[in-house]
C-alpha cells in the first residue's frame, strides 16, 4: 500500500531548509504532494514571493522528492486535500507546531524541525542589507 505524504508552503527562494523538509517528508512515505501557496493566497497571508506561483511550481516539480504539486488557495482546503488524495501523513515545519492538530482525526500530523540558520525571510533580509 502506498503511503501518501502532504505538506504545504510558499517555497520562495528554494534553499537547503526547503530541501531538507521535502527529503524528510518523502522519507515518511512513498508519494509526496506539496500544496504550493498561490500568489493570491500569499497576498491574503500578507506575504510576497520573489518568484511567481508558476515559477515556484516548476522549481518544486524539479526536486526529486516531490511527486505532485497542487495549488494552495486557502487555509480551509487542507482537510479536503487530505480526503481527496488519501493522505496518510500531513507534515509541516515545527514553527507551525500545534496549528494543524485538528487534522489528526483524518491522518497523522508531524511537525519536523526546521533547518537552523536558513529561511527565505533571512535570505531576503540579507540581500536587502547588502544593497
Amino acid at each position: 500500500m502506498i503511503r501518501t505524504i502532504l505538506t504545504y508552503g510558499t517555497f520562495d527562494l528554494l534553499h537547503v531548509g526547503h530541501v531538507n523538509l521535502l527529503k524528510r517528508a518523502k522519507e515518511m512515505g512513498d508519494y509526496l504532494i506539496v500544496g504550493l501557496s498561490t500568489d493570491d493566497f500569499n497576498i491574503l497571508k500578507h506575504k510576497q514571493s520573489f518568484y511567481s506561483y508558476e515559477d515556484r511550481k516548476i522549481i518544486l516539480e524539479s526536486v526529486r522528492y516531490v511527486d505532485k504539486v497542487i495549488p494552495e488557495i486557502s487555509w480551509e482546503q487542507k482537510r479536503e486535500d487530505i480526503l481527496t488524495y488519501h493522505v496518510d501523513t500531513f507534515v509541516m515545519g515545527n514553527d507551525w507546531k500545534g496549528k494543524f492538530d485538528a487534522l489528526r482525526s483524518f491522518c497523522e500530523v508531524v511537525y519536523l524541525p526546521r533547518t537552523d540558520g536558513i529561511s527565505s525571510t533571512l535570505i531576503k533580509d540579507n540581500l536587502r542589507d547588502d544593497s
